[in-house]
């Protein structure tokens, strides 16, 4: 096994370190991502009837009567409770739970009182922990794709950035029960297979690759977008060497044709639970509007609310960085760019772009690895148009400055400071963040370790008091 980089050993070291960050809850869309892994391992069953019981407060609402009944509209027309949210974490969550509620089995066994019903602190703490961990593959595997293309200080401080200034660290550590983690490693690993047997993919490579894009559907549906990678690959060969011997091109097709039945089969998880939940293959259980012909493209961007880069602008250096890209490897930038594009206007049409409640555009944190390809790009450009030294100052001051903010905002955020739902009034954030964070963050964080139960008992306190000055409240 080769040794570790000196920069791979401080990703590690900062990702240990990271670690007590960690919060083991299960909360609002979170409850119905972790209901997959509980009910699969502690029910053998699709029924969720215990987890919307034990739900949080704020996810009840509209789901339960006053008296804790579930209301009969939250079933289907199968008897099963409206679970939409996707199997992919749970896929991916399994594994670790198993091994859990196996020992939580053994010390029961042998004297121990911890109950083997995937709810007490051992389950969470291995889902919270779980995520945590394919947070850091998904940066670890986008440190490796960009270090490929460009030099490791630029690909080490991308990945730092991207860390640390968008979205990614609340749903890797604060809300460890949503599936955007989960989404973002998917990714990352399907993009860096994909590059990795980009020149010469074999039949086996062509399998494994679809079996990798099976597990990004099932872990986030819109991730069905990276499948224009080796799509466009495959168009771009057969154009290119149309008139070369049609024996290749006809292999190449065969090869896209078991591509694609390979990604159905491995999406079968998520086929088969919506037959259940639903009684069809194909109904996804969203009934949100989506608006083809007007995305609202300005707004995902740079709206107030939750706009993506005027919530998280270190993501704006970073697309721009996926333009430069194309100077460095001209099929590499060209896809990242596609596929942002296809992403950004895929969300941009959905009726709740800005994701409800919602730190940042957080449907974006899937595409992880191109943030952290195009930011390392960006940052290698800098380098060339500046003195090597104050190119490097330049670029560490603008990332420690960016993720300052982006710390800021996220204790603000979790906090409300600012609002978890809607627009914030940014003359309010900018204030918050020089005269009220660095007041209060030192004690918060300190209740944030010592008293973390009573801390996010008052933080869902506040989201129901906030749900309930709606007009129309949506759970969380």
């Amino acid at each position: 096994m080769p040794r570790l980089t000196h920069c791979e050993r401080v990703l590690v070291l900062l990702f240990l370190f990271t670690l007590p960050m960690v919060n083991p809850w299960v909360r609002g869309d979170g409850v119905g991502y972790y209901a997959f892994a509980r009910a699969l391992l502690i029910e053998h069953s699709l029924n969720f009837e215990k987890d919307w019981l034990a739900a949080n407060t704020s996810f009840r609402m509209g789901r339960t009567d006053p008296e804790g009944h579930i209301l009969p509209n939250a079933y289907t027309s199968t008897g099963h409770l409206d679970n939409h949210f996707s199997i992919g974490p749970a896929i991916l969550w399994l594994p670790l739970l198993a091994v859990t509620h196996f020992g939580v089995i053994a010390y029961d066994a042998l004297g121990g009182n911890v109950a083997a019903d995937g709810y007490s602190r051992p389950y969470i703490l291995t889902m919270a922990l779980g995520t945590a961990l394919y947070g850091f593959l998904a940066l670890w595997i986008s440190f490796r794709l960009a270090r490929k293309y460009l030099p490791e200080r630029w690909a080490f401080l991308a990945t730092i950035g991207v860390w640390f200034a968008s979205s990614l660290p609340v749903y890797m550590y604060f809300n460890p029960s949503w599936s955007h983690a989960h989404s973002a490693f998917a990714v990352a690993l399907f993009a860096w297979y994909w590059d990795r047997t980009l020149e010469a993919r074999t039949w086996m490579q062509w399998l494994l690759l679809g079996a990798i894009a099976g597990l990004t559907i099932n872990v986030y549906y819109p991730n069905a977008i990276l499948l224009m990678l080796p799509g466009g690959e495959s168009i771009g060969a057969l154009v290119k060497n149309w008139r070369a011997d049609g024996r290749a091109q006809l292999d190449l097709v065969r090869k896209n044709v078991l591509f694609a039945l390979v990604t159905v089969v491995a999406s079968l998880p998520t086929l088969i639970a919506k037959k259940i939940i639903y009684g069809s293959y194909f109904y996804s259980g969203y009934s949100e509007r989506w608006f083809w012909n007007s995305p609202a493209l300005l707004k995902v961007c740079f709206s107030a609310n939750h706009g993506l880069f005027s919530w998280t602008p270190i993501l704006l250096l970073s697309v721009a960085g996926m333009y430069l890209l194309m100077k460095t490897n001209r099929m590499l930038g060209m896809s990242s760019i596609a596929v942002f594009a296809a992403y950004l206007y895929a969300i941009g049409c959905y009726e709740n772009w800005q994701g409800l409640s919602s730190f940042g555009n957080r449907f974006f944190i899937s595409l992880t690895a191109l943030f952290v390809l195009g930011l390392a790009a960006f940052f290698d450009w800098l380098g060339r148009v500046a003195e090597e030294k104050r190119a490097f100052a330049m670029a560490w001051g603008a990332t420690c400055l960016l993720i300052a903010w982006n710390l800021g905002l996220i204790f603000q955020w979790g906090t409300h400071l600012i609002p978890a739902r809607g627009p914030i009034i940014w003359r309010d954030a900018a204030y918050n963040q020089f005269a009220v964070v660095p007041v209060q963050a030192g004690h918060s964080l300190k209740a944030y370790f010592e008293r973390r139960r009573q801390m996010m008992g008052h933080i869902e306190e506040e989201d129901v008091n906030q749900l309930k000055s709606q007009p129309s409240g949506e759970s969380k």
